[in-house]
């Protein structure tokens, strides 16, 4: 007769309880339409958004306090007519 052995793998309190820290956070891909924005990846103070496609590079390196911002940031930023932040207000006549 062999001895079977049971593992439990419901979680422990402490991690039901303790938020992530955000060195341990993941990375995620900003996804608008069909079109891969970028990625956003945790930091201290938030996440730092990295545009994979160039209408996106206005966005390149900003600090946004969550995914949830960065993703409405990028979906701004793919609306027809959104201007360019890099594009001169003014034009010289």
């Amino acid at each position: 007769m062999s001895a079977s052995t049971t593992t439990s793998i419901e979680p422990t309190l402490s991690t039901l309880t303790d938020p992530t820290p955000h060195d341990r956070m993941t990375a995620r891909i900003i996804e608008v339409g069909e079109t891969t924005a970028g990625i956003a990846v945790p930091e201290h103070g938030g996440v730092r958004f990295y545009s994979s496609e160039r209408s996106f590079d206005t966005l390149d390196g900003t600090l946004f306090r969550s995914f949830e911002q960065a993703t409405r940031a990028a979906r701004e930023r793919s609306r027809p007519g959104a201007r360019s932040l890099r594009q001169p207000l003014l034009q010289a006549v």
